[in-house]
């Protein structure tokens, strides 16, 4: 995938236009499909652009650009000369054609990374950042599933279930991207710096953003519409009542793209935005082959690694399958699980312990324990 060769000075009416205080990307989009190019944008005069669109936004077209105007252009001249960086247009190939459905697509995208992902088949998983251990889990198991299935899986590159997803993404065919609230010279956050650069190598990292934009919480709802304009669906895989996630599931439901969540119990604070999507109409799902089945994707009718979890289990002396059914699927103490299963203290210590070398289940902070998502 190229684009189309732009010279300085086209560059430079582009970043003129989307850096327009005031100007707003979906009465842009309307004065390029009346005027053509940029430059023919700029040269008209302040009538002609306002009867084809209102005075303000004629004004913000017009308004000279600040004195660091040029400064940001040679930044960006000087991004784009580096190898894997690419500055796109709304009017070149190379733009996301999914972008190109919503009313507002950005006028500018910079992009480090393979540009093929962004006219791939993609799905995005998104989540709390502040990620239980399980949720971390799942949302890697889902998006290395959804990435052996060829779709690129969508993500905006925070902590927990974002960090989780584009990891074991990058392991799959399908790749991730990475859709960013900030500069595309900038990495947000810092933590994550190894993995924004194992995605500029073997995925996409996408921005709005002008280079040097430093993060700012009004800017990850916008974020959030790119993600969602990008995806074929959204899965939520953990999300607080006031959550990101359910932002990006509300702009990709309006944008008629699928949206997904993962249940989890009642008594856990990050499913409830999750229960609250399913109530409104998002598809519930408890395993990856649920969302590929849902986006046309043919399954097989009994998964391999389902007959070889069940003799795993059925394998386990009568006390381990106890123990498991007793623990259920949310975190337990000993005391609890103490009470449930009525065993003695010996051997309750020794069923877990054989639990725990056998991956059945995990240790959390605190002295918990939790069942592995596979038992």
């Amino acid at each position: 995938m190229r684009t189309l060769p732009m010279t300085d000075t086209e560059l430079a009416a582009w970043l003129r236009l989307a850096m327009a205080r005031g100007l707003k990307p979906a009465a842009l989009r309307t004065l390029l499909d009346v005027f053509g190019l940029p430059e023919a944008l700029l040269g008209e005069p302040f009538a002609t652009l306002a009867a084809a669109s209102d005075e303000a936004t004629a004004r913000a077209v017009l308004t000279p650009p600040g004195a660091g105007f040029d400064g940001q252009l040679a930044a960006v001249l000087a991004w784009r000369d580096e190898p894997g960086n690419q500055v796109l247009t709304l009017g070149d190939p190379a733009y996301p054609p999914s972008l190109l459905t919503m009313p507002d697509p950005p006028p500018l995208l910079y992009v480090k990374g393979r540009l093929d992902l962004l006219h791939a088949r993609s799905v995005a998983v998104v989540g709390s950042r502040s990620a239980t251990p399980q949720g971390v889990e799942d949302a890697g198991r889902f998006a290395r599933a959804l990435s052996d299935a060829g779709l690129a899986v969508v993500s905006g590159l925070a902590l927990g279930i974002d960090a989780a997803a584009h990891r074991s993404a990058l392991h799959g065919p399908g790749s991730t991207i990475a859709v960013i609230g900030t500069g595309a010279d900038v990495v947000y956050p810092s933590a994550n710096h190894q993995l924004a650069h194992q995605i500029a190598a073997a995925g996409a990292i996408v921005s709005e953003w002008p280079l040097g934009t430093p993060a700012r919480s009004a800017h990850f709802p916008q974020r959030n519409r790119l993600i969602a304009g990008l995806s074929s669906g959204v899965l939520i895989v953990e999300a607080a009542m006031r959550s990101g996630s359910l932002i990006t599931a509300r702009l990709a439901n309006e944008m008629g793209r699928d949206v997904f969540a993962i249940p989890g119990s009642i008594h856990a604070p990050l499913a409830r935005g999750c229960h609250r999507m399913i109530k409104q109409g998002a598809k519930l799902v408890e395993t990856p082959e649920d969302v590929l089945e849902e986006l046309g994707f043919e399954i097989p009718v009994v998964a391999p690694a389902l007959r070889e979890t069940a003799s795993a289990r059925h394998s386990l002396a009568p006390e381990a399958r106890q123990l498991l059914d007793a623990l259920g699927h949310s975190p337990a103490t000993l005391e609890i699980l103490a009470a449930r299963t009525e065993m003695g203290e010996a051997t309750l210590q020794a069923t877990l312990l054989q639990l725990e070398l056998g991956g059945h289940l995990s240790v959390l902070p605190g002295g918990r324990f939790v069942r592995a998502s596979h038992s």
